[in-house]
């Protein structure tokens, strides 16, 4: 999860989220290059009064100049259209999981299962145990398997919400009458933080998301217990 003052992305835990931050790290390098050379051509233009009379209206500069941004748009259109396909891939999920938006909470069911319903709410901070974190914690978590691909179906049933979970390159949004779907898949087990993203009403703020990504052996034993 984020901490105070970062700057940068969170930890990756999906495959997707990997993708994303290289992606991002890609475009962050040619922007960075552009406005070097911008900033070098913009100094020297005001730290000397020499002038080249040939190439103020050359064919070739200006065919430079041209194609050169061209190549450049290209090279970060094909990495970002790979991406926003393999983000709509969905290959064979191992578990279904339907997420209904709320004015101001969750509920999810596991379609997999005949009766495994529950509503997710945030915990009020006087009600926090110590390590809890305000804001984000929830009395019923989300229990899904690492490793496996889990296919989220998300949906509200009131106004629009945003289901959203960084660490895992997830935001999709919740709208009513419509079924929107999404994977997600962790490398790795643990907790992992998200909120609405999209503003609700006066207590937007206070719909958590909270994920608990658990080996399969554990995620069993947990199921069984909610039946």
């Amino acid at each position: 999860m984020a901490y105070p003052m970062q700057l940068g992305f969170q930890d990756a835990t999906s495959p997707i989220m990997e993708e994303l931050l290289h992606f991002h790290d890609h475009t962050l390098m040619i922007v960075f290059l552009i406005s070097s050379l911008v900033l070098y051509i913009i100094s020297l233009m005001l730290t000397t009064k020499l002038t080249h009379t040939s190439t103020m209206d050359a064919q070739e500069v200006e065919t430079v100049w041209t194609i050169l941004p061209a190549i450049i748009l290209i090279m970060i259109a094909l990495p970002s259209l790979r991406i926003l396909y393999m983000m709509d891939e969905i290959n064979n999920p191992s578990l279904t999981v339907k997420t209904m938006g709320h004015q101001w909470y969750w509920s999810y069911e596991y379609t997999d299962y005949e009766d495994l319903t529950f509503d997710s709410y945030m915990i009020p901070t006087s009600e926090l145990k110590p390590g809890e974190l305000r804001l984000l914690e929830v009395d019923n978590r989300v229990v899904l398997p690492m490793e496996m691909t889990v296919r989220m179906l998300i949906s509200s049933e009131d106004v629009l919400h945003s289901w959203a979970v960084p660490s895992l390159g997830l935001k999709t949004d919740a709208i009513p009458g419509r079924l929107n779907q999404t994977t997600l898949m962790s490398t790795r087990p643990g907790l992992f933080y998200g909120q609405c993203s999209e503003i609700c009403g006066s207590n937007h703020s206070f719909m958590p998301i909270v994920l608990e990504l658990v080996p399969l052996k554990y995620f069993e034993k947990w199921s069984a217990s909610m039946l």
